[in-house]
């Protein structure tokens, strides 16, 4: 595989609509021990690292990863090669897989426009999907995604892996239990730097559309222009090979990296399913990384929400300095230690946090200098942590899911909600203006 394959996504099909079969005359319902069939969809860099983990854990999981697709030749001869596949295990149109009946799962890895019209067809067609993050480009698309989940009552996975490691759910045991009192705000960053620039992955001259063997690429596949997913345009190696930078195909750093410190923050503070926002601010720009693309190098996002708590989430990429993971409360406050946390009290409130906290933090009375009776410990010092605990990975917990051994640690709820305050910031940025969300129509009102 060539460096130009290895840090981008791919993809697959801008046939006519599908005519599919009632769903419950396409999937399998599938029993504990039977094997899983899964294709993938995209084998660029993440898309070729699920088809290769997959095809790792085969024996031990008893899945398989039968079929690939994308629309450049030179990675899917490469996800070809990975699955031990014959001639017909690689596609470039992504419908045939969608109509393969022996698969029981699709796995979405394209660029995000494309993310929900390849899933409602898999769900519409009796399989279940994990789709990468973000779940959609737009909020009309992640709710119409949902909408879709609920109608077919099929197993979907977004992808944000954060989501299966123990500390968010350990943290929603404590946050519930009270032991940091009311939840008031919240932080999380995702910041890197780059001599070369944000998503400048490398590319090859030699592919395109009229590119020969593994250098073609189906151009108007990708863009998906005749289904509406993005403007029709001539070829653009930069917009293929380097699709984060602009906003036709996804919402930047946003949607790129916020999304994975939102979705577990969401699952610590409320619960499982989510919450959808009350209004959205943004700030930033492109100060440094200025070659031509769409989405800025700098980013801070302030999401409020109807429970009465505010997430803070920053993404820089001209700076790897961050903000530390936190949770406030009125009571305490949550840091990261470990896989785990550390809880420490607000001095005002010791004695809310050391009642809700008793199994954790035994108060004595001794003598200080004067001989003065005091607390120990003092007032505003009492610190304990709480361990995570090893956890199926998030692939594994979507194939638990599908065989009813486990719920999703991202499920469709989490998932659309997550993607819509995440857009909220994204179009909060790019009009310059405060964004609220509608609940009761479901609409971003600016």
């Amino acid at each position: 595989m060539k460096s130009s394959a290895a840090a981008a996504a791919g993809v697959w099909g801008a046939g006519a609509g599908l005519s599919f079969l009632p769903a419950v005359s396409w999937g399998r319902v599938l029993g504990s021990n039977d094997r899983i069939h899964i294709g993938v969809i995209g084998t660029g860099g993440q898309g070729t690292y699920h088809v290769d983990a997959i095809t790792k854990m085969s024996e031990a999981e008893n899945v398989k990863c039968t079929h690939v697709c994308d629309v450049y030749r030179e990675r899917l001869n490469n996800a070809m090669r990975i699955i031990g596949g014959g001639a017909s295990s690689g596609v470039i149109e992504y419908e045939r897989l969608i109509e393969n009946k022996d698969l029981n799962a699709i796995l979405i890895a394209t660029p995000d426009h494309w993310h929900t019209k390849m899933a409602i067809e898999a769900m519409d067609a009796g399989k279940d999907v994990y789709v990468e993050k973000p779940l959609s480009l737009t909020v009309e698309q992640a709710i119409e995604c949902r909408n879709a989940v609920k109608r077919t009552k099929r197993i979907l996975q977004v992808g944000p892996q954060g989501t299966s490691e123990d500390r968010w759910w350990k943290a929603r045991e404590a946050i519930k239990g009270g032991r940091i009192g009311k939840v008031v705000w919240s932080q999380a960053a995702y910041c890197r730097n780059s001599r070369n620039g944000q998503f400048n992955w490398t590319i090859d001259p030699k592919a395109g559309p009229q590119g020969q063997g593994e250098d073609f690429v189906d151009w108007d596949r990708w863009l998906g222009h005749k289904h509406g997913l993005a403007p029709k345009i001539e070829w653009n190696a930069d917009h293929f090979f380097r699709f984060r930078k602009y906003w036709a195909y996804n919402g930047g750093v946003a949607t790129d990296l916020m999304y994975h410190r939102l979705a577990p923050l969401l699952i610590a503070i409320t619960g499982a399913d989510g919450e959808y926002p009350l209004r959205v601010t943004a700030a930033g720009g492109q100060y440094i990384e200025k070659d031509g693309r769409d989405i800025g190098d700098t980013l801070m996002l302030m999401i409020d929400y109807p429970s009465e708590h505010t997430i803070v989430l920053a993404s820089v990429m001209v700076n790897d300095v961050g903000l530390e993971d936190m949770i406030r409360g009125q009571h305490g406050t949550m840091r990261p230690s470990g896989n785990g946390w550390k809880f420490s009290e607000q001095g005002v409130w010791a004695k809310e946090f050391r009642t809700a906290n008793a199994d954790k933090v035994q108060e004595k009375m001794v003598k200080n200098k004067e001989g003065k009776e005091v607390p120990d410990p003092a007032h505003g010092k009492a610190e304990f942590e709480i361990a995570g605990e090893n956890r199926r990975g998030h692939t594994e917990n979507f194939f638990d899911a599908i065989r009813g051994k486990a719920k999703l640690n991202c499920n469709i709820d989490l998932g659309c909600s997550t993607m819509v305050a995440i857009k909220m910031g994204v179009e909060a940025y790019r009009q310059k203006k405060v964004m609220t969300w509608d609940a009761k129509a479901e609409k971003v009102v600016s």
